[in-house]
């Protein structure tokens, strides 16, 4: 099987490293987005922004500017499903993932499951516009064409 353009060999390891660099990027880029966002409002910067399922909610400045920074995340996690995972039937599966690690993480944070419809809500949306415009990304990039004569053309 050498000559497949594409390995479905089985790698634990890769398949570990994408979760674990993912789970980077997700928290990174929060970490940016929430940093920015509070510097822009002269708020403190707090773990409660990312892991308090109550924090979040329409009816509070902070909560909306959290909100603003998940939905924006999203955004910058779909880039990184196109440069790290590169699969477009893959994007669904990552992201999937990734929120699944934020629902355990935020559940041993605040030692409570997140019962806020807002949370529910904003992690759903942010699921769907990672996972779409991930793929999107990711699909246009594997339907490019393969050059298959690299040397110039003639005009004849």
């Amino acid at each position: 099987m050498a000559g497949q353009f594409r390995s479905y060999v089985w790698d634990p390891l890769l398949i570990l490293s994408q979760i674990v660099l993912m789970q980077t990027v997700y928290y990174g880029s929060l970490g940016l987005w929430l940093a920015l966002v509070d510097a822009l409002v002269r708020s403190s910067p707090s773990l409660d922004q990312i892991f308090d399922a109550e924090i979040l909610g329409f009816s509070t400045p902070p909560g909306r500017l959290s909100m603003m920074s998940f939905i924006l995340n999203a955004l910058t996690c779909a880039l990184g499903l196109l440069y790290f995972i590169r699969r477009g039937k893959q994007c669904l599966d990552f992201t999937v993932t990734v929120h699944f690690f934020h629902l355990l993480g935020c559940w041993f944070y605040s030692s409570r499951f997140p019962s806020a419809l807002t949370w529910w809500l904003v992690q759903a949306v942010c699921i769907a516009l990672m996972a779409v415009i991930g793929e999107y990304l990711c699909m246009r990039t594997e339907l490019k064409e393969i050059p298959l004569n690299s040397a110039p053309k003639s005009n004849v």
